[in-house]
């Protein structure tokens, strides 16, 4: 159809002319036929080659986080061989050294303030590398982090970091004895009640603990002199004449801690919560026994615990881009196996150590990390935006890129079949391999990619179609939402558990992802009139209308914030028959209409998880901005005037090579405790808005298949 200016707004000619100059932007970015192979100085010679990527046809942008991955990468290679690693250390540390804030500070995302975690991790590893605590911003991040309490205030896994390297005592971190793994599903505490992220995290940490490290040794760096209770009882000027730190004279205790015996300390640490009966009063009870067990000589099942958490570890890192396909994870499965006996030379151990190393990113004598890999996600978002915006269904790239995504089905039962029962396996993750761990929210934007594209060029399309489609039916939770890796990890009380500061401890619901999965369930208009399927999508329309905030937002669980919420849930609630004029459609219209701001864009600081104050509210961004156009537009808005503004702003920001700028991080991890900027967010979504709404103003739709067909779903037998 040939386009025509648009009366009532922004022109539809110089809106075409947008979406081509970012079309070709990712077209000159799509990885054909080629393996990913990230710049990175690398590790010595592992016992196990890395194993081939298969044929290209995927897009993978960059995943940016805060400094506490290069801390802790420089804290893990000192444990593993300090001078075998030494230029890495020092490369990652100037990294780390570019982003301390004028205040000597760390942040944990761009423009947020310092906080103590990071920033104290951060003066471990620069200490490490070797700089000096006479160096003027060393000095500068010594008086801020003494200024936000100290060393003390880190949360529970920076401090059990810290304890492998001799920072902290082992009595006074949370106790994670690797017992757990034996505790039986009707427990209500085990490890399949937590988040996959978590049960990672803690499997590999619980083998640590029981071996604790480095314990009884004198550390060769220390930090003592951040900690408020060393400057309290050594004074301020206890770095005088020690130019590197790390002859400190010591308080008793091994950060100036006060001596004192252990069932005095077992009772000065009770948590003095006036309501006595507070889960989080009863975990710490339990902590606190289980620190005194720990000290017990004898411990009948320590041994085959050990065994069993080994074999977990071992197990869950075949066919998966190392443990769990994340950095923590790898970093602790290493050292739990390295304290356990193995060298690289095992299999787990080399396997993971070069998963690391492909997080690893060298740049101008700096090395950086990230958390882990993205092709699956971001391929899934540029197909579903380029067809949006126009590109044929069955273009070379298009078709290239849903047959790659085909092979990255997974094929293996992993952990969610512990709750779901009797469904054929199937699913996709986040990264190129985490065959243990699919994901709904990747699951259903390569459904909705694969709807878009043309089936007849794409063998064993509408197989994998049919698996992906009863596999994410199966995953509805009991309130009728979707999670991320599993079906009713909600058990509120779990996230008082001392070593749950992380904000992750469990997988709920969420509106963010039971939106997209609303709207791709509603793509497959011919098994509508399946009873199953129709009650799958009510129920999750009803969940949605439950978790709707009084102002008329969502919270947005997976993306920042409040903005990323509203849009996904209101894109689903429309495709699936909601009528926009409904009160609660049109409070979320208005909502998003408030938050625009001056510039005609919309922004939200990662902040607002922290104070609900600040929600809508930030620095205008491009993906932020397209997420709310095209929430308004899904709700009846494309004639708005804010619709119009919005797009004025994506237009006037676009670069001339069709790209978009964007500092600020619009992705969450944990929130109000881990940040992401994906890369590819700034030009995947303004081209996904462009494209939505240029295809609203024509009256159209973007292409879809209509002549696929999908067998009836059959729903999983769920069992707890």
């Amino acid at each position: 159809m040939q386009l025509t200016d648009n009366a009532e707004g922004t022109s539809l000619g110089i809106i075409e002319r947008a979406i081509e100059r970012t079309l070709g932007f990712l077209r000159s970015t799509f990885n054909a036929g080629e393996e990913y192979r990230p710049d990175r100085v690398n590790f010595q010679r592992s016992a196990v080659e890395e194993p081939k990527r298969g044929d290209g046809g995927y897009w993978i942008g960059e995943l940016e986080a805060d400094t506490t991955l290069e801390s802790d990468y420089i804290l893990f290679l000192y444990f593993l061989d300090k001078d075998r690693y030494r230029d890495k250390i020092r490369k990652l540390a100037n990294y780390i050294r570019k982003h301390q804030l004028p205040d000597g500070s760390w942040n944990i995302f761009h423009g947020g303030p310092g906080e103590v975690s990071a920033s104290v991790k951060a003066y471990f590893a620069l200490k490490i590398a070797g700089h000096s605590v006479n160096e003027p911003h060393m000095k500068k991040a010594r008086e801020s982090i003494l200024a936000m309490g100290g060393a003390e205030k880190v949360n529970s896994f920076t401090k059990i970091y810290l304890t492998f390297l001799n920072q902290f005592d082992w009595e006074e971190i949370p106790a994670i004895p690797p017992e757990i793994i034996l505790l039986p599903r009707f427990f209500y505490f085990n490890v399949y009640e937590i988040s996959y992220w978590s049960r990672t995290i803690l499997i590999p940490l619980s083998i640590l603990y029981a071996k604790k490290p480095n314990s009884g040794r004198a550390p060769d760096v220390n930090i003592n002199e951040i900690f408020q209770k060393t400057k309290e009882t050594n004074g301020v000027d206890a770095l005088a004449g020690h130019s590197n730190g790390t002859a400190i004279p010591e308080a008793t205790g091994t950060h100036g801690d006060i001596e004192d015996s252990s069932f005095k300390r077992f009772l000065s640490t009770i948590p003095k919560d006036p309501n006595l009966l507070s889960w989080r009063n009863f975990f710490h009870l339990v902590d606190h026994i289980l620190r005194l067990v720990e000290k017990a000589p004898f411990k009948p099942f320590r041994k085959f615990a050990l065994k069993k958490a080994e074999n977990w570890v071992v197990s869950r890192t075949q066919d998966s881009d190392g443990l769990g396909a994340i950095f923590p994870s790898m970093v602790n499965s290493v050292m739990a196996m390295r304290c356990l006996g193995h060298d690289e030379t095992h299999p787990c151990v080399a396997t993971n150590l070069n998963k690391l190393q492909e997080l690893e990113i060298e740049e101008d004598d700096c090395i950086r990390l990230q958390p882990c890999l993205s092709p699956v996600w971001d391929t899934a978002l540029v197909v579903n935006a380029m067809v949006e915006a126009g590109t044929p269904m069955d273009s070379s790239r298009v078709v290239e890129a849903c047959r790659w995504l085909l092979t990255k089905e997974v094929r293996k039962p992993g952990d969610w079949v512990v709750r779901v029962r009797n469904v054929e396996v199937s699913g996709w993750p986040f990264q190129f391999r985490n065959e243990f761990y699919p994901d709904v929210d990747d699951t259903a934007a390569v459904l909705l990619a694969l709807d878009r594209c043309d089936h007849s060029q794409v063998d064993g399309l509408e197989e994998s179609v049919n698996r992906g489609l009863n596999w994410v039916l199966s995953m509805q939770c009991s309130n009728g939402g979707w999670a991320a890796f599993d079906v009713d990890i909600d058990h509120e009380p779990l996230s008082h558990v001392p070593y749950a500061d992380h904000n992750a401890m469990l997988d709920p619901a969420c509106a963010d992802i039971t939106g997209r999965v609303v709207e791709m369930l509603s793509r497959f208009a011919n098994l509508r009139n399946d009873e199953s399927y129709e009650t799958a999508i009510r129920r999750g329309v009803e969940f949605l209308k439950n978790s709707q905030e009084a102002d008329g937002s969502w919270y947005g669980r997976w993306g920042v914030n409040y903005v990323y919420g509203t849009w996904q849930t209101l894109k689903g609630l429309i495709a699936a028959g909601e009528d926009p004029h409904q009160p609660y459609i049109r409070k979320a219209v208005e909502w998003l209409k408030e938050h625009q701001n001056s510039d005609g864009g919309w922004g939200e600081t990662c902040d607002s998880y922290r104070d609900p104050k600040l929600k809508g509210q930030g620095v205008s961004t491009a993906s932020q901005t397209a997420w709310a156009v095209m929430g308004l537009v899904a709700a009846g808005e494309k004639s708005a005037p804010e619709v119009n503004r919005g797009l004025a702003f994506l237009l006037s920001t676009q670069k001339e090579d069709g790209s978009w700028d964007e500092q600020e991080f619009t992705g969450t991890g944990f929130p109000d405790v881990f940040y992401l900027r994906y890369h590819l967010y700034r030009n995947v979504f303004p081209l996904f808005a462009l494209g939505y709404y240029r295809n609203a103003q024509l009256g159209q739709e973007a292409p879809r298949d209509d002549q696929k067909r999908v067998r009836r779903p059959t729903r999983g037998l769920r069992s707890r």
